[in-house]
């Protein structure tokens, strides 16, 4: 090893922006530093890549660290162990989901062999929780914390109501399998280009009014998941952040006016 880097907004408890990053000597740390010394404006030294850093976050970051100090860390910590402890005994015990592995931290992720993982978190979402969706299998990502601890009973019941409503929805999916199927089948045998414009004509019906927190997400994963061109996928994906970022079209104000 010889860097670590560190987010101080999960697990050192502080606002997000401020991370701290070690390096196992001098002679590592010094390939960080940039210095121009011929610039016409003066010489110009930066201990990162960027140049300019507010400094808000950083000092908010010092605070927190001051006033937990290592035994409230200690405390922090035994919270979360706990606390997931209870999460993995509440997961395992429903039936249809399972944990991915053994994770010996408290980081966990829900998969499932028998229901779509993705319909769960969309029920999740209705219920009022956030969990992040992941691939490689399907899964359900948690980052337990301490805050979670007064939370497990009421997560556990709303997960296991959200497992039965997704089984009872998945045995009504058997004919999108099977065109999924068949669509992969047909990917394989027209020319790449045509596979690749029939997709975005597909994927142009997920936008920014369908996706985004309290939609669901399901059937754009599951689309997305059985993609057989991953370079479709990336492409899809950039249209998605481009619709959150280019400016929407005027709309005329005499429309308002007449409506």
């Amino acid at each position: 090893v010889t860097s670590i880097s560190v987010d101080l907004h999960k697990y050192g408890y502080a606002a997000k922006g401020a991370s701290a990053i070690l390096y196992r000597n001098h002679a590592l740390h010094r390939y960080q530093l940039f210095a121009a010394t011929d610039w016409p404006g003066g010489i110009y030294a930066s201990p990162t890549m960027t140049g300019t850093r507010p400094g808000g976050a950083i000092a908010a970051a010092w605070a927190v660290m001051q006033f937990l100090g290592e035994s409230g860390y200690h405390e922090l910590v035994q919270r979360v162990m706990q606390t997931t402890a209870e999460l993995r005994r509440g997961i395992t015990a429903i039936d249809g989901i399972t944990i991915l592995g053994d994770p010996a931290m408290s980081i966990l992720a829900i998969a499932s062999h028998r229901l779509d993982i993705y319909e769960v978190g969309d029920e999740m979402t209705l219920r009022g929780w956030h969990l992040d969706r992941q691939q490689f299998p399907p899964s359900l990502h948690l980052t337990v914390n301490a805050v979670h601890a007064d939370s497990v009973a009421a997560f556990l019941q709303d997960l296991a109501a959200s497992v039965e409503v997704a089984r009872q929805r998945s045995s009504g999916k058997i004919g999108m399998r099977i065109a999924l199927a068949g669509a992969n089948l047909i990917a394989r045998v027209l020319p790449r280009p045509l596979v690749s414009a029939l997709t975005r004509r597909v994927a142009a019906g997920f936008n920014t009014s369908t996706v985004g927190p309290g939609q669901r997400s399901a059937a754009m994963y599951g689309m997305m998941g059985s993609l057989p061109n991953r370079g479709d996928l990336r492409e899809l994906v950039l249209d998605l952040v481009e619709q959150f970022t280019v400016p929407q079209p005027r709309t005329n104000p005499e429309d308002h006016e007449r409506s």
